[in-house]
């Protein structure tokens, strides 16, 4: 029974790690993130529901977790044999896909929902000055965070540190 218990949360462990390993080394997944800020900021802004918050949060999880699935897509099959060069191509291809449809899909949720509210976004965008400062420094902030290098795995080495053997 213990021993159940404790593969279970290991399996939280790699989870995470996982996690870890896209922020630090998937500049989309970092991107992702931010816009996901910003999206929250305009929905409190907005004063969406409790249902329509639920939806944006839906929306960027899809986004994340299908970003998860083609930055492990990608490592699964790069640099295969020239045997199944096409194959693996077409693989990495159709997950970046899959993110692609899914974060289309995202954006037409957030027209649907905050296209009516411009109006009011604007209003709280411009109601203090600290808001549009805030925004700014963000962006830049942001900015060197998706834009950092992540050329932080060596060849032969997994993103926990673990060596390949």
């Amino acid at each position: 029974m213990r021993s159940d218990l404790a593969r279970f949360a290991r399996g939280f462990v790699y989870a995470w790690n996982g996690i870890r390993a896209a922020v630090k080394e998937e500049r989309n997944f970092r991107f992702h993130l931010c816009a996901a800020f910003y999206a929250f900021v305009a929905a409190y802004w907005a004063g969406l529901s409790a249902v329509e918050t639920a939806l944006i949060a839906l929306c960027v999880a899809a986004v994340m977790a299908l970003e998860l699935m083609n930055s492990a897509v990608e490592r699964a099959v790069d640099k295969p044999d020239t045997t199944h060069w096409w194959t693996a191509g077409a693989a990495k291809d159709m997950a970046a896909g899959a993110v692609l449809v899914m974060a289309i899909g995202t954006v037409i949720v957030a027209v649907c929902l905050f296209g009516p509210r411009l109006g009011v976004l604007w209003a709280a965008f411009t109601a203090r000055w600290s808001r549009p400062v805030g925004i700014l420094l963000s962006l830049l902030i942001f900015s060197k965070f998706i834009f950092q290098s992540s050329n932080s795995t060596q060849k032969g080495e997994q993103p926990n540190g673990k060596t390949d053997s």
